[in-house]
């Protein structure tokens, strides 16, 4: 016998850390697995390779860190960088300057979970 792990928890257990009171339940535990893969993973090995690095680099430098939605600055991991035209769509375009726009990451969720995209680049097609 021993007792629980949980912070001034004075209960004994037989197997595992935590007493029935503060073990986790199965659903939170595959909520969170499910939270961590919002964003798509097809193209891993591209976002881990050097050209998109050194882009992302880039559009972080030329927006000086700043939300191109709602002008907010975001340091480091927060940056995202959002292709207009997915990957999926023209895979020729996922290292074209023109196609990408650094995001905080409330509004990269908005910009994914968009249902009407609408018009890409307005200002060219009127």
């Amino acid at each position: 016998m021993k007792y629980c792990d949980f912070n001034g928890c004075g209960n004994k257990i037989d197997r595992g850390y935590y007493c029935e009171d503060h073990k986790r339940s199965r659903k939170s535990v595959l909520r969170k697995r499910k939270k961590k893969d919002i964003y798509h993973h097809d193209n891993k090995q591209f976002y881990n390779s050097k050209p998109w690095k050194n882009m992302r680099s880039l559009v972080y430098q030329r927006e000086r860190g700043c939300c191109q939605k709602c002008g907010r600055f975001i340091f480091g991991r927060q940056a995202h960088v959002h292709h207009e035209i997915p990957i999926k769509d023209d895979p020729t375009l996922k290292l074209d300057e023109n196609n990408l726009k650094l995001l905080c990451p409330k509004c990269h969720t908005d910009e994914e979970n968009k249902d009407d995209k609408g018009k890409i680049f307005p200002s060219y097609f009127g």
